[in-house]
């Protein structure tokens, strides 16, 4: 059976989809990998659709039939589920992902969805991942980081930076690493430590 891996927030531009497009990339290196697209917007299969990713991606109608072929699978959800969805997509799920920036509105729909998850019996399985970090000299990103470690919430060691490198890659329906950009290889190196994090988890 395969790896599934969901990738879940409750707030539209926290970087899912980003997410979602490049753990798929990552785990594309590691064998065949489906990145199903539950997303009413469709945001991945745009990306796929602009471009060329290593993965496959499809929708929750064809994921049945194509799911088993993979040895990983990469679920991008809808911006806000339900209680009933958000707990079925646990129940579905090896490990959540959970991104958030590091601004104060996104962290308190990141601390609701925390609540509800662990209300729902998933104390384990799933971890908080900055994104969209700004750089130095802008301390939002050790600043949340610090109020989540002092909660003992589970989060990733790793976390993404907030590059041009990104919107770029979407643009063009490609990995990031691919961006003819002097830093998108910083960005993609981001999304490999997050990756090795997951697999370590699963």
């Amino acid at each position: 059976m395969p790896k599934i891996v969901t990738v879940l927030g409750r707030k539209g531009g926290v970087g899912k989809t980003c997410t979602a497009v490049h753990l798929a990339a990552y785990f594309a290196e590691q064998g065949p990998t489906l990145l199903i697209d539950g997303d009413p917007n469709r945001s991945a299969t745009g990306w796929a659709r602009r471009g060329e990713l290593p993965f496959e991606v499809c929708g929750v109608a064809q994921a049945a039939r194509r799911i088993g072929e993979s040895e990983y699978v990469v679920m991008d959800t809808e911006a806000q589920p339900s209680r009933e969805d958000l707990e079925d997509l646990s129940e579905g799920a090896h490990f959540l992902v959970l991104p958030s920036p590091p601004d104060v509105l996104a962290l308190e729909v990141l601390w609701k969805t925390v609540e509800d998850l662990m209300e729902m019996g998933r104390t384990d399985g799933f971890k908080i991942l900055l994104t969209m970090v700004p750089p130095w000299p802008s301390r939002e990103g050790e600043q949340a980081r610090a109020g989540l470690v002092e909660a003992d919430l589970p989060i990733f060691e790793a976390q993404i930076r907030r590059l041009a490198a990104f919107p770029k890659a979407a643009f063009a329906g490609v990995p990031v690493y691919k961006v003819k950009d002097p830093r998108a290889w910083f960005g993609w190196k981001d999304y490999v430590r997050v990756g090795e994090e997951v697999i370590s988890s699963l």
